[in-house]
């Protein structure tokens, strides 16, 4: 696994070195929009953990960080207006997962029809 590096943007954000479009915060999460949207809807939403991906999350935080990151996940796509029409959130782990950031982040996509998730492997 990727060290934690206290480096990263999301880092700095949290520690307010650089400034975000706040959206949604509580005890265990922070959520905001993205600064280079893909859809009419684009909310990041990290935990304020030292955690570089889902992986490590899921393996080492806290029953309360999970319980209130998954809520600031839900509230996030309620408060955007998206949660009744549909949205897509996602993470992104690893090299092959093309995660760019090594601090665990969601992406939460609605606002539209956003289509297939992926395309079909040919068979």
């Amino acid at each position: 696994m990727t060290a934690y590096d206290d480096g990263n943007i999301f880092a700095k954000i949290l520690r307010g070195e650089i400034p975000c479009d706040k959206v949604y915060e509580n005890d265990h999460a922070l959520a905001f929009r993205d600064i280079n949207p893909q859809t009419p809807v684009h909310i990041l939403v990290i935990p304020k953990g030292r955690y570089v991906s889902m992986d490590d999350f899921s393996a080492q935080a806290s029953d309360a960080e999970i319980a209130g990151f998954t809520r600031a996940v839900g509230q996030v796509a309620r408060d955007a207006g998206v949660a009744a029409t549909g949205y897509r959130f996602l993470a992104n782990h690893g090299q092959d997962g093309r995660q760019e950031v090594a601090h665990f982040h969601v992406h939460v996509f609605g606002g539209k029809n956003l289509g297939r998730m992926i395309k079909p492997v040919d068979k």
